[in-house]
């Protein structure tokens, strides 16, 4: 009978990166459908959000710590310009993760994302600790550093397998090629899982626009995002709005829209954002 090691991989991070947080599975179920069972290994993804119960007695984190991360056997941390909320004992949870996880001797594999984002929106106190962090991050060993998400996935399919295949199993490098090689294959259909159900309303309306256009609005009467001479969000209903504007930023933060004014108005779409939006139309002609 088929029997696989399970290997529980930690998802830790402050809350600005869950794009990056959802490619991380991404890719990690992606080595189960492709090496679990040659490799008899099964990568589980693991995250406070998803594992944590309600347990009283003790710091939240402690109980984080016990509960959750001490079972994991590789750490995955993704940072932005944020380092997250102290605890008490470290500058945030994320950092404390880290910390606990290193001590154990476990492997750790740390990113920090230099994707562009508007002064305005970096709170100056949670940066400046965090690239503290990242500095002594940089003293203690190897970090990776990605530009975009596209960028991010595509360092992280090729690293997770070196430490998987390096760590866990007796793989060899032609093992670790193959399987970013698959992975990459699988890229679009990644790509299109990750979208919110307004990201994709938001593209394939775009990829409609005679110009590939997408405007961002905000008025004494609200947030308007419009593309194709249809207006998307509904003015003046915070919810509506704050759905339309994530679902811009999801579609910026995976390098299928690009804001052409630089003052977060005005936005155009990529190459890849009219590939990923030909992909959706023939999933829903195929449907």
């Amino acid at each position: 009978m088929y029997r696989a090691r399970a290997i529980k991989v930690m998802i830790a991070s402050p809350g600005d990166v869950s794009a990056e947080r959802q490619v991380v599975r991404d890719v990690v179920h992606e080595w189960n459908v492709v090496h679990s069972e040659d490799k008899g290994i099964v990568l589980m993804p693991v995250g406070w959000e998803t594992h944590a119960h309600p347990t009283m007695g003790a710091r939240p984190q402690e109980i984080i710590n016990k509960h959750v991360l001490a079972g994991c056997d590789l750490l995955v941390a993704v940072f932005w310009t944020r380092i997250g909320s102290p605890t008490g004992v470290s500058a945030s949870g994320t950092v404390e993760e880290i910390d606990e996880h290193l001590k154990s001797g476990k492997p750790a594999m740390i990113y920090f994302s230099r994707a562009p984002v508007r002064p305005d929106s970096v709170d100056d106190a949670q940066y400046k600790a965090l690239l503290d962090f990242r500095a002594g991050c940089e003293g203690r060993g190897l970090v990776e550093a990605y530009d975009s998400l596209t960028e991010f996935r595509e360092k992280f399919v090729r690293q997770l397998a070196q430490v998987v295949i390096g760590d866990f199993s007796a793989g060899t490098e032609d093992e670790v090629s193959a399987f970013a090689a698959a992975q990459a294959d699988r890229g679009g259909d990644s790509a299109i899982g990750a979208l919110s159900t307004e990201a994709r309303e938001l593209l394939l309306e775009a990829a409609l626009d005679k110009n590939g256009i997408v405007m961002r609005l905000l008025t004494m009467e609200g947030l308007s995002i419009q593309t194709n001479e249809r207006r998307l969000s509904e003015r003046g209903e915070p919810r509506s709005e704050a759905r339309w504007d994530a679902a811009l930023r999801q579609l910026c933060e995976m390098d299928l829209l690009q804001d052409v004014g630089h003052k977060g108005e005005l936005f155009r779409l990529t190459d890849r954002g009219y590939d990923l939006a030909d992909q959706l139309r023939a999933g829903i002609g195929a449907a």
